[in-house]
């Protein structure tokens, strides 16, 4: 009885050598597949599968990459991928002839190729093409990722998309999908009568948002100069110039840190319209996203981030204060006094930031930003946001302390934002001067994030109280996630104990990546992690260098 013995896993290296030597004999016996310059394909599995009736027993020609081999006799059959999906290719000997068939038995998994032959159903009805002609367009030197599993790093898969999209259909349909929504919000905007419009990527001042620009040098002008942070002045400035409904669809740049919900380039699309209000910007956001799912997507109903999402027309829109009441508890139309809204915000485990300005207003908004956007999983729009949160937008009139603002939300993530449009000069003025005065006296995540980033630089150790920022700053712990890979001690200390609190101010997006964690010890706790990070800094020092 012969037993059997596993061959030994080949190496990349190993791998790669062996597709090499493919390569050469292929090249030796003239049959380079390099210089292949075209190939005339005139099909491709999607319009195949979709209209077999017509295409049954017809000899179609398509083009894609091998992604499958199975067989090893006198048959094989195959998966092609090409433009449109994934269409099995049967080989067999009699049909190809023994010479091609021997070769194309050493075609790789990677390798692009182009088939000729005739529609069939096999005896499973799978929907293939049974091979007249293979021809070999391009030698894969590298092997795909491992055939079961596909590119699961995370890592891997974000810094080389192109492989991620070879082996994972679903990120591709995301791709396709994205190309049709600008496409349809285009048409959308457009019909409305709407410009599009492009405006300069470099500036000479970084305005439009709150944001870190990215800063280069104009060598003939001999000046710094920003990437945009947002494409929002340059489109008000097309606005009083009398185009009264503009958009642009734009790259924006903001060197912060980064998490799943943000990125340093991303696209946004901006839109300004005159004689509008925020309702009117409502109306056009929720018919952008409804007539898109009934028009492309072919249902209201679609499912995104593992829920089930109904953007049937006709979406909630509560005001903030209305918001917190229902997820929160807390009426903020019955508060009145600061002192009051601050108290009552603590007591359902909201704090503000320590440099915040402890206001009504900012009181309701953390509430809501804690407490209230990971419930808003269907579409829900959010209107009135206080005046501290929103230094570009109108009071509304029946309430100074309000603004005519909305913010969209879909499975707890921002999906939109507009409001009606401050034109008050004199109001505009002592907003941008509150806005510098919270900037210089460092109420705002971004100044944290900067000062970590500068001490990764400067290689000195960290010790942090993240305060309010604890429970929901990505980007405080991607910027934490640089310190220590530049071997640097970073301690977290909390005051209080968050294992004493509710369930949601327990968690910390900061521990996981902090060297150490100390709690509960009031402000002795400082002077605690002060020692353990010089200790850990001796103990860096004076280890001895390892190769």
């Amino acid at each position: 009885m012969a037993k059997f013995v596993p061959q030994p896993e080949l190496s990349l290296n190993d791998q790669m050598q062996i597709r090499r030597e493919k390569l050469a004999a292929l090249q030796a016996e003239g049959r380079d597949p390099f210089v292949q310059t075209k190939y005339d394909f005139n099909a491709d599995s999607a319009a195949i599968k979709a209209d077999y009736e017509n295409f049954e027993g017809k000899t179609v020609k398509v083009a894609g990459r091998l992604m499958s081999k199975r067989g090893q006799g006198k048959v094989m059959f195959c998966d092609l991928q090409d433009r449109a999906g994934r269409i099995q290719i049967f080989v067999k000997i009699d049909e190809l002839g023994e010479e091609e068939y021997n070769r194309f038995k050493k075609y790789d998994i990677g390798d692009i190729v182009g088939v000729e032959g005739e529609v069939f159903k096999t005896k499973t009805e799978e929907i293939s093409i049974r091979a007249k002609v293979v021809t070999l367009l391009s030698k894969s030197l590298l092997p795909l990722p491992n055939k079961f599993h596909g590119l699961t790093d995370k890592e891997a898969r974000f810094r080389q998309r192109y492989v991620d999209l070879m082996v994972n259909p679903e990120v591709k349909r995301n791709f396709v999908i994205r190309s049709k929504f600008i496409k349809h919000l285009r048409n959308y905007l457009d019909s409305m009568g709407y410009i599009e419009v492009e405006t300069p990527v470099l500036n000479t001042i970084a305005g439009g948002a709150a944001a870190r620009p990215f800063v280069t040098h104009h060598n003939t002008l001999d000046i710094d100069m920003y990437m945009r942070i947002a494409t929002e002045l340059p489109l008000k400035r097309l606005i009083v110039g009398g185009m009264d409904r503009v958009y642009e669809v734009g790259r924006i740049f903001r060197n912060e840190g980064m998490d799943p919900k943000h990125n340093p380039e991303f696209t946004t699309v901006e839109l300004y319209q005159a004689y509008a209000d925020f309702h009117d910007m409502m109306d056009i956001a929720e018919g952008i996203y409804t007539t898109f799912a009934k028009e492309v997507m072919g249902s209201y109903e679609l499912e995104w981030m593992g829920e089930k999402i109904d953007l049937t027309p006709g979406w909630p829109r509560l005001t903030m204060v209305e918001a917190v009441k229902k997820y929160v508890g807390v009426d903020f139309d019955a508060i009145t006094d600061d002192a009051e809204a601050v108290a009552a915000a603590k007591a359902v485990g909201v704090e503000l930031a320590d440099a915040a300005e402890k206001t009504w207003g900012n009181a309701l908004y953390a509430c809501f930003d804690q407490k209230v956007e990971e419930h808003l999983v269907q579409p829900t729009f959010i209107t009135m946001y206080p005046v501290e949160v929103s230094p570009l937008a109108k009071r509304s009139p029946s309430d100074p302390y309000l603004t005519e603002r909305y913010e969209m939300f879909v499975c707890g993530c921002e999906m939109g934002n507009a409001f009606t449009e401050l034109n008050d000069p004199m109001d505009q003025y002592e907003r941008f001067k509150a806005q510098v005065e919270k900037r210089a006296n460092g109420d705002d995540e971004a100044e944290m994030i900067h000062w970590m980033h500068q001490a990764a630089d400067e290689k000195t150790p960290i010790v942090m109280n993240p305060a309010a920022f604890t429970h929901y700053s990505y980007g405080l712990a991607d910027a934490a996630h640089m310190v220590i890979d530049e071997g640097l001690p970073l301690m977290e200390v909390h005051i209080s104990n968050p294992s004493a609190r509710d369930e949601f101010r327990k968690r910390s997006v900061i521990s996981p990546v902090a060297t150490g964690t100390i709690t509960g010890m009031g402000f002795y706790g400082y002077k605690l992690a002060i020692e353990a990070v010089a200790h850990l800094s001796l103990i860096h020092i004076s280890e001895p260098t390892r190769h």
